[in-house]
């Protein structure tokens, strides 16, 4: 890997500060990549939803590994900041051809998450941890410091007491830390409380998905949050406006 590529790396693990977190408004395509970075981003993410979707697949490791990848190269072409691709579990590539490949696209992070994209069922916390072990080694003999952000799908599941809950995420965040994860990202933990519980038991960069009856950026920021990231949050916004300008198109009416 080139000098640039390993710089990169570096910078974008250099940008989650807990307390001062990185905002990704997670992109799909190489346009609004771009966009992030014009409105003063320093670092783009991609969502495996919101490009499974623009490219006419379903989330859940639906996509063809090569037409995601191929999405990643083009996002990351178009930009000169650093880039991590929501890679859902790896599509089940060995982990040093995902290294490989997520390097050749030109990104320098990577999402990983803890339940089976396709069934949603919870992935053994040992059975993740191997994965991400074989991902930091796979990176280290690349020479590039790949930021490894594992998901932890957790409070994806319903029925648990939430104390319960909590103590579960708190030991896979822990788990994962300890094979070489650099963040962790309890994904749909929302509640303030919570949150500062978790991100002082794992005392690392804490990833939060941004929500609407969330927490805001400033009240995350003294949770000690580390990262925020959109999902398919700006994707869905942008096709739900594209549907109001449609409709205008439809009706006659000029676009506003």
């Amino acid at each position: 890997m080139t000098d640039s590529t390993a710089a990169r790396a570096v910078a974008l693990r250099a940008l989650h500060r807990p307390g001062d977190p990185l905002v990704l408004p997670n992109v799909w395509d190489a346009g609004s990549a771009r966009a992030v970075v014009d409105a003063g981003f320093p670092a783009v993410a991609t969502g495996s939803a919101a490009v499974a979707e623009s490219l006419g697949y379903a989330d859940g490791e639906r996509t063809p590994p090569g037409e995601m990848f191929a999405a990643v190269t083009r996002i990351a072409r178009a930009v000169a900041v650093p880039v991590t691709a929501d890679l859902e579990r790896g599509y089940s590539l060995r982990p040093d051809e995902l290294v490989a490949r997520l390097l050749d696209a030109g990104a320098v992070g990577l999402n990983l998450e803890d339940s089976d994209p396709r069934t949603g069922v919870m992935v053994d916390a040992d059975e993740q941890a191997d994965l991400l072990a074989g991902v930091r080694a796979a990176a280290d003999d690349a020479g590039v410091a790949v930021v490894v952000n594992a998901r932890v799908d957790v409070f994806l599941r319903p029925g648990a007491q939430p104390a319960d809950r909590l103590a579960e995420a708190v030991r896979r965040a822990r788990r994962y830390l300890t094979v070489g994860a650099d963040c962790v990202y309890p994904i749909l933990l929302a509640d303030p409380t919570q949150l500062r519980s978790f991100a002082q038991a794992v005392a690392a960069p804490v990833n939060v998905l941004a929500r609407p009856d969330g927490p805001g950026r400033s009240e995350l920021a003294g949770l000690g949050v580390a990262r925020i990231s959109y999902g398919s949050g700006l994707y869905a916004a942008t096709r739900t406006h594209t549907a109001r300008l449609l409709a205008a198109v439809a009706a006659g009416d000029p676009l506003a």
